[in-house]
């Protein structure tokens, strides 16, 4: 079967969730707009997953629309805040935000908004004391990845949301990465709008959900039958909804533990890595996600590090994109202040609940050999 150790791209649909999702589709297939019994089967399916994913991170049911994945969850919340205004006004984003919040704000600008990337150190991190300083008059929208995909650095968001919350800004985070690899609680954390999506905590790919905290208005981006309280139209999709709920209410149940099983896992796999003097560890040493790490190989690009382990059976993830037969280097590298050289040579490995540390050993012996 080979060594996964690419979590962070998606996790396997656990089978709790499967056997769940293929009773939903046989008994509660109905649309969940329609009024008569079948119908109102398929709606407590959706509400009932709506309290299981508010319970996850602290929420109440209302406050969580479903939508078609974490990019749908940060489209909704950049247009949301930004269709309000006829004109275009300001907003902040990380210099290292995905591509799901990267490419809407640089539409914005094109459109003529304004807008501020924060840089960030060598780590990754944005300072409190830039965001600071970057707010205007015209600020409406702060948007701060909450744990970067790519080198696992999590960002200070509880201070970056109580800045925003002392200025009166929009605050949102892309914790895509973040759920079940953290304990996230909104009624503690000064977030406006936090990202989810279900395939990265062992829930079906093709939806996710954000949390719009009560008392927020966002302007759809959407139109159509009005499901989601208007602001993602659209039949809903049952079965991956009912799946996402079922997801997180296990990863509720088990999550402490896991963290500590694969922080163990991580640190055992840093401890071996150490010793190859062509690897640098990138991204915070220690206020990054626990199942998480990332080099730059000085020499070898991370695609072909990559393609190498694949050979050997074991998937990991380069750090690096591909754009029309280009191989580009990682521009969270460059922002983070690696050369372009180093910035080819990125990967990432990352863990999950079902690597075991037999799986850590074969990675470690078959390092030397690919490098």
């Amino acid at each position: 079967m080979g060594i996964y150790l690419d979590y962070s791209a998606t996790t396997p649909t656990r089978a709790e969730v499967r056997e769940f999702m293929a009773e939903l589709m046989v008994h509660h297939w109905g649309n969940p707009s329609s009024i008569h019994s079948w119908g109102t089967r398929s709606a407590l399916v959706v509400e009932r997953a709506r309290l299981q994913v508010g319970s996850l991170i602290g929420a109440e049911a209302e406050e969580i629309v479903f939508t078609g994945g974490g990019t749908a969850a940060n489209h909704l919340a950049i247009f949301g805040v930004t269709r309000k205004y006829k004109t275009p006004r300001h907003v902040i984003i990380s210099a290292v935000e995905h591509s799901a919040v990267a490419a809407p704000v640089a539409w914005l600008e094109e459109e003529g908004w304004a807008v501020t990337r924060l840089k960030v150190d060598r780590y990754g991190r944005v300072q409190p004391q830039d965001l600071q300083e970057a707010i205007r008059e015209d600020t409406v929208l702060v948007s701060v990845i909450y744990a970067h995909n790519e080198v696992g650095t999590i960002q200070p968001i509880k201070e970056l949301g109580h800045i925003c919350r002392s200025c009166g800004v929009i605050f949102h985070t892309d914790a895509v990465q973040a759920i079940g690899r953290l304990p996230i609680d909104v009624r503690e954390l000064p977030v406006d709008l936090l990202s989810l999506s279900a395939h990265k905590f062992y829930g079906p790919q093709g939806v996710g959900a954000l949390y719009i905290r009560g008392g927020v208005e966002l302007q759809p981006y959407l139109f159509g039958g009005g499901q989601e309280r208007g602001l993602y139209s659209g039949t809903q999709a049952v079965a991956a909804i009912g799946g996402m709920g079922l997801a997180a209410q296990l990863l509720q149940g088990e999550m402490a533990t896991e963290i500590k099983r694969l922080f163990n896992l991580q640190q055992k796999l840093k401890l071996a890595l150490s010793s190859i003097e062509e690897l640098i560890l990138t991204g915070s040493p220690e206020e990054r996600l626990p199942h998480h790490l990332s080099y730059c190989h000085r020499r070898m690009g991370g695609r072909e590090i990559v393609r190498k382990l694949d050979q050997l059976g074991i998937a990991i993830s380069a750090g690096s994109a591909c754009s029309s037969g280009k191989i580009l280097p990682s521009p969270t590298l460059l922002a983070m202040g690696f050369s372009l050289q180093e910035a080819l040579g990125g990967f990432r490995i990352t863990l999950g609940k079902y690597t075991t540390p037999t799986d850590i050993d074969q990675l470690v012996a078959a390092m030397p050999q690919i490098l």
